[in-house]
Order: structure tokens, then sequence, then C-alpha cells
């Protein structure tokens, strides 16, 4: 595949609870800390490799990794920054880490071999970020606007 400059970046956080002594993203992978994730997301595929201490306690979705971590009182959950920061926007016993452990560059593609295709593909990735076109449609679909690439 010949990809396209990335038109959106999506970012990994962590969400800890308020009192946790957890403050950054390296004192995550330590050994006796459970980390909530969905099952099968970019996250936990991610966090399968990375960490070396830490537990990954996997729920069904990304939503009920947010659930498992506040029911079940895990030290962190994992998963995409935007819906992590609203939740804590709405409960003031956890807060986000800063930074973010991953990044995932949304892009366009096709397959090699078609230049002509490639190339048009390129620059309307390029037009749509100049004119402001992947803002717009982030801020119509209800996401933040913010996540447009560069």
């Amino acid at each position: 595949m010949a990809f396209t400059a990335p038109y959106v970046l999506i970012a990994g956080s962590y969400l800890v609870p308020e009192a946790s002594p957890i403050r950054s993203l390296e004192a995550v992978d330590r050994d006796g800390v459970r980390v909530s994730v969905g099952r099968g997301s970019a996250y936990d595929l991610f966090l399968s490799r990375s960490p070396k201490h830490a537990t990954l306690v996997r729920a069904p979705t990304s939503a009920e990794a947010v659930t498992a971590f506040a029911r079940d009182g895990l030290a962190v959950a994992a998963g995409v920054e935007q819906p992590l920061a609203a939740y804590a926007a709405v409960h003031p016993e956890v807060r986000l880490l800063p930074g973010h452990f991953m990044e995932i560059p949304q892009a366009m593609g096709l397959p090699v071999g078609r230049p002509a295709g490639v190339a048009y593909l390129a620059d309307f990735v390029a037009w749509a970020k100049r004119d402001g076109l992947v803002r717009r449609g982030l801020e119509a679909s209800g996401q933040d606007p913010g996540l447009a690439a560069p």
C-alpha cells in the first residue's frame, strides 16, 4: 500500500484515579499496576507488546474498559484521549496523565502501482488540511477538530 500523509492523529492516553501516585506515562509500567483496555483495540495490540511489568485487564470494548476501571478499582484505563478526557471532565475523582503512549496516524491509501491515484490522494489530503475540510468534518461529526494532523 502507498499512503498519504496523515489527515488525523489519534492519541492513546491513560486515565488514573485523582489520588493515584502514578504521575507519568513511564510510571504505568510497574509490577502490580493493572491497566484496563478494550479487547482487540489498537491500544490493546500496542500495549500487548509494550509494557513489561503492568498487567492488562481486557474488557469487551473500549467503553467498557472505562467502566471496568471505575467499577473494579483498576489503576489505569487506556484508550482514545478524547473519550477519556470527556469522562474525566465529569468525574473529578479521575485525571488524564500528561502526554500519550501512542499515536495512530489516519491516512488514505491505494495499492502500490497506481502512481496517478496516489498523487491525487496526496494532493487531496494536503488541500483538505489546508482548506480546513478535515477540521470542519471532525467538528461536524462531534469529534475534536484538534485531531486534524498539521
